[in-house]
C-alpha cells in the first residue's frame, strides 16, 4: 500500500506526507470530483509483476480503476516482465479495468547494443568501432543484454589502462568475452546430460515466456514437454525429472524448495542465463 503514499507525494509535490489510507482516501476524492482545469497526471509503474503477488490486488484494482473514471484525467502506463501478467496472475475484476493497448519490446539487437555501448564510450580512445561492434554483435547472439556489453567494455578498459596499452584489440575482446564465460558452473553444465540440459533449457524458456526467474516444477514439466516434443524424442517420466532437478539441486546449477511439494515445488536457475545458452551452444558457434 505503500504506492498510495508515492503518488500522493508526487501528486502534491511532498508539501504533504500522510499515512496510506489517508493517501488512499486523499488519492479518491481528488479522482472522484470534476475539475476542468486540471492538467492530466501520467503515472509509470515499474515492475507491475510484483503487484500481482498479493492475494486480493485491491493496490492494482484501484490504481486501474481511477483512469476510468471520466473526471480524474489520469493514465496509469504500466511496464512488466511477463508479456501474459493479465491472464496468468490478475483477478478478473482487475482485467476488466485494464486497457487494451499493449507494447511488446523485444530484446536489444547488435545495432542498438552498439549504439549504446557507443554512447556510453565516449571520450574513451582505447575503443575503435571495431571493437565495440564485436563486443556488441557476441551479447547480442546470447541476450542482448545492455549490461552484460558494458560490463565486457569495462573489463577491457581496466585491463587496458593497467596493462598501459594504447588501445583494444580484436583479440582482447575475445578473451575478455571467453573468460566471462569460463566459470566452472559453465564447464559443468557441457558435461550434464541431455535431459539434465533440457531441464536447464527449460528453466530458461520459462523465463523468457514470463520474465519470472523463479517458477514451480508443473511449468517446468511443461516447457520439458515442448522442448522432448521438438527434438522427437520421449518425455521422461516425472520420477525422473525430479531425480534431475536433484542432482542440478546438488550441483548448485538451481535453487529449490522441499520437493515433498510436488509440482508446485518452486525452482529458479542460479546461473545466469546468458551463461546456459552461452554453455549449451554448439562449439562451431562461439568461434
Amino acid at each position: 500500500e505503500q504506492i498510495y503514499v508515492e503518488m500522493w507525494r508526487l501528486l502534491n509535490g511532498g508539501k504533504e506526507k500522510l499515512s496510506a489510507e489517508a493517501s488512499l482516501k486523499r488519492l479518491d476524492e481528488r479522482f472522484a470530483k470534476a475539475a476542468p482545469k486540471r492538467v492530466p497526471t501520467v503515472f509509470l509503474v515499474d515492475e507491475l509483476d510484483m503487484l500481482c503477488k498479493t492475494r486480493k490486488q485491491t493496490v492494482l484494482y484501484n490504481m486501474f480503476e481511477w483512469p476510468s473514471r471520466p473526471q480524474a484525467k489520469l493514465i496509469i502506463v504500466a511496464i512488466a516482465n511477463t508479456m501474459d501478467l493479465p491472464e496468468r496472475d490478475m483477478d478478473m475484476r482487475v482485467i476488466s479495468r485494464l486497457g487494451f493497448n499493449r507494447l511488446n519490446f523485444d530484446p536489444y539487437n547488435q545495432v542498438q547494443l552498439q549504439m549504446i555501448v557507443t554512447s556510453r564510450l565516449q571520450g574513451l580512445q582505447v575503443f575503435q568501432s571495431d571493437e565495440i561492434e564485436l563486443v556488441s554483435r557476441k551479447v547480442a547472439s546470447l541476450s542482448g543484454d545492455a549490461r552484460r556489453a558494458l560490463d565486457i567494455c569495462r573489463i577491457l578498459a581496466e585491463r587496458c589502462e593497467r596493462e598501459k596499452k594504447e588501445r583494444i584489440t580484436h583479440q582482447d575482446v575475445l578473451k575478455v568475452h571467453a573468460e566471462m564465460f569460463r566459470s566452472p558452473k559453465i564447464q559443468f553444465i557441457r558435461t550434464c546430460s541431455k535431459m539434465e540440459q533440457f531441464l536447464l533449457r527449460a528453466l530458461v524458456n520459462e523465463f523468457y515466456r514470463t520474465g519470472i526467474e523463479e517458477t514451480n516444477l508443473r511449468n517446468i514439466v511443461y516447457r520439458m514437454e515442448e522442448l522432448c516434443a521438438s527434438e522427437g524424442i520421449e518425455v521422461p517420466t516425472l520420477h525422473c525429472i525430479y531425480n534431475i532437478c536433484s542432482r542440478l539441486s546438488s550441483q548448485r546449477l538451481i535453487l529449490s524448495e522441499d520437493y515433498r511439494k510436488g509440482l508446485e515445488t518452486k525452482l529458479r536457475l542460479n546461473v545466469g542465463f546468458e551463461d546456459v545458452n552461452f554453455a549449451l551452444r554448439p562449439q562451431a558457434d562461439l568461434e
